[in-house]
Parts: structure tokens; sequence; C-alpha cells
């Protein structure tokens, strides 16, 4: 994997609703590539939606859906029994609303990432994945799907011709068979910005060991709720460039 030294930086964001704020992101943008915004579903409004997205093309930062579970009370970490229809239609819905504030703005989407349990359900279960994949594929088959390294969603991904980014997480603990470890363990999220920023440089020049196989990674994903979330994206920015990683948006890593 040492060869391997160009990655993108994205971040969740877009996840206040109403009067209620959550989240760094006019601090993030700063430092990162690409954002995944929150349609609604999970968490974030139309306000909240339109104000993400003009900070995200006033950095020059890609534009992502983020979609979820219908689930605010619970910000998308419940898992929900949805049918396959049920699922395509809320994934359709979510990448409509954003894309019209993209419109808006004189932008386009360019990837979708899955949020919360839908996005680790559909790391582990096919069915899921294949649901959302296809979902994205009717929608824009030239959207950029994110998605666990190695995980079952990379293969749905690609099955449905979309193009995959491998994805990790810098702030958070991977178990030792590769999946990233439960947040209800402790030490599962990492809060010091050089730990972080080591563990980003780790990622990049190692990759992970998933499901029995070696995946490079394309895109980092820095957490934007942590309490330390702008020292780490900034630590983690400056590591990678001082070792030589040049950092790019998600098209260019993937050669888009």
């Amino acid at each position: 994997m040492d060869g391997h030294l160009m990655v993108d930086l994205n971040c969740d964001l877009g996840e206040s609703f109403g009067r209620y704020t959550l989240g760094a992101d006019a601090e993030m943008m700063r430092w990162i590539t690409s954002a995944n915004i929150a349609c609604g579903f999970h968490a974030g409004d139309p306000v909240v939606m339109a104000r993400t997205v003009s900070q995200a093309v006033e950095h020059g930062v890609a534009l992502g859906a983020h979609p979820g579970y219908p689930d605010l009370a619970g910000f998308g970490r419940r898992a929900m029994a949805l049918s396959d229809d049920e699922l395509t239609c809320a994934i359709t819905y979510q990448l409509g609303s954003l894309e019209a504030f993209a419109r808006v703005a004189g932008a386009a989407l360019v990837h979708i990432k899955p949020h919360g349990a839908l996005y680790n359900l559909a790391a582990q279960d096919e069915a899921i994945a294949a649901v959302i994949a296809r979902a994205v594929a009717a929608y824009d088959p030239h959207l950029i799907l994110v998605a666990l390294a190695g995980s079952a969603l990379v293969m749905a991904g690609a099955a449905a011709g979309l193009q995959v980014a491998n994805e990790a997480f810098p702030d958070r603990a991977y178990l030792p068979d590769g999946a990233l470890m439960p947040r209800d363990r402790a030490g599962a999220l990492i809060a010091n910005p050089q730990a972080v920023a080591e563990n980003a440089l780790r990622l990049v020049r190692e990759g992970i060991f998933f499901n029995g196989q070696a995946h490079r990674i394309d895109t980092l994903c820095l957490h934007g709720d942590h309490a330390s979330a702008p020292e780490n994206a900034q630590q983690v920015q400056q590591t990678l460039l001082k070792a030589g990683v040049a950092v790019r948006p998600l098209a260019e890593v993937l050669g888009g």
C-alpha cells in the first residue's frame, strides 16, 4: 500500500436541525475535500441543507449526499425494518432533495455515503447493500458510492456499475478483523489530534485488512461532531501533506 499517496478527506456535515446546532461545519470546511451532507431524514432541515451546500461551494469542497433512515430522534443510528421499495424510495428522495440545493448553488453532487445504521448494515448485509447500490445507480450512475473499505457495500456498488470509494475512519478504533469497533466500547473514539493524524497516515500507507483481503483507502472520514474535530482535521491534513500524501477531491483520487 506504500505507493498509494493520494487521499480524499470527507466529513459528515449539515447535521444541525432547527434551533439545535451540531458539529463544527464552517471550521471543518477549511480542511476537507468532500462533504457528506445530511438530507433531512436523520438530521438536517431545508435551511441547514442550503447553508451547508453554500459553505461547501464557497470552500471548493465536493458535495455528497448523506442519506439515512427516517429517524430524527435516534440520529439515524437505529436500524429500521424497511422494505426494499421503501429503502429505495428513501434513498431517491434524499438524493433529490440535496441535489435541488446543489443545483440552486450552481454545483452538482459528486458522491453518496449512507449514514449511521444504514451504513453499518450495508457493510455486512448483502441484500441491503444491493438495494442501496441499485437505487443510486438508477438515480445517477455517475455518482461515487462511499463505503466501508472491503465491505458488502463496496461489492454491491461495483456490481451495480458504480465507482466505489473505500473509506476508513482515523478517529475510530478498529477490531483485529478490520471491522470498526462499536461506539459503545471503551476506546472506540479517538480524540487526541496527534493520534488521529498518525492513524490517518497509517491507514493511507498500509490500507486495511478486512474480510481476508487488503484494501487501499481512497477517502478518510473525519467526524465533525467530535469535541476536537477542527483540530483533528487540521492535524490530519498537515500530517498527510508533510508525509508526501496528496489530499485531493474524491473524483481525482479515483481518476474520474
